[in-house]
């Protein structure tokens, strides 16, 4: 049975690491650096992260709010719950705009003019996100005026 260089306590036989203080052990008997923690092959970096929380939009917002390396990061979870207050303020401009322009369908033209307005709106909210993973991407905590505080305030807990 080998032994552990660093340690000295028993190893055993094809294990990689001690388990006693968890020094990486190679074949030769040779203590091997461990990698930093959160440096594991997979992991994203904060910035990646806080920018991917907005991609799906709740999905993956509520997913970094679980995952354990980024539940623990405030900037993550900052941009997490951001993305989910944006998503669903967007859902509910849809539901509202939505029952508007029911409405306005019945007028004719005024409701092809506000199907065409909701267009541009929509773009803007698009393009609006595209600005929010752009700045979580570059490490920036932007704060949508009244949703970027609510986020603070849960990020913070």
């Amino acid at each position: 049975m080998a032994t552990c260089p660093k340690c000295g306590s028993a190893v055993s036989g094809g294990s990689a690491f001690c388990s006693n203080c968890g020094a990486s052990v190679s074949s030769t008997g040779q203590v091997l650096p461990r990698p930093p923690a959160g440096a594991a092959s997979g992991s994203l970096s904060s910035n990646m992260a806080g920018a991917l929380s907005y991609l799906l939009g709740p999905i993956t917002g509520i997913i970094f709010l679980v995952l354990e390396p980024y539940n623990r990061d405030r900037f993550v979870r900052f941009h997490a719950f951001q993305s989910i207050f944006f998503c669903v303020g967007v859902i509910l401009f849809q539901i509202i705009w939505g029952n508007i322009l029911l409405g306005f369908f019945a007028l004719g033209f005024l409701g092809w003019t506000f199907a065409a307005l909701g267009n541009l709106v929509y773009l803007a909210f698009f393009l609006y996100w595209l600005f929010l993973m752009y700045k979580a991407y570059s490490n920036e905590t932007y704060k949508i005026p009244v949703i970027g505080e609510w986020a603070s305030k849960q990020a913070a807990k």
